[in-house]
């Protein structure tokens, strides 16, 4: 039986990505339970955990910090790539917020 805590981050990852296949979103619930993330809200925990797994998983992320380039410039290097494919499991937040961008 699922905690309630597991419960709220089901819940909140099926609104953020409704389309995400099970072996996906295992993991990301997986890492959305885990330390560091556990005491945020199921809803941030399951978002930083989304868009972790998208970064490492479909996108060059990996390849460019073997590369050298700083946590940052990798991030924005695959930001369309990211964002590509949380669309694709039907998510409407964006990646990057356009206020974000200002500064």
């Amino acid at each position: 039986m699922a905690t309630k805590r597991q419960q709220a981050t089901s819940k909140a990852l099926r609104g953020l990505a409704p389309l995400i296949p099970m072996s996906d979103a295992q993991d990301v619930l997986a890492k959305a339970g885990g330390p560091g993330l556990r005491e945020l809200t199921p809803t941030a925990a399951v978002w930083l955990a989304l868009t972790s797994h998208v970064r490492h998983r479909f996108t060059d992320y990996d390849h460019l910090l073997r590369e050298g380039y700083d946590r940052d410039a990798a991030r924005f290097f695959v930001v369309e790539e990211t964002e590509r494919q949380l669309a694709a499991w039907g998510c409407t937040r964006p990646l990057v917020d356009a206020g974000d961008e200002a500064g």
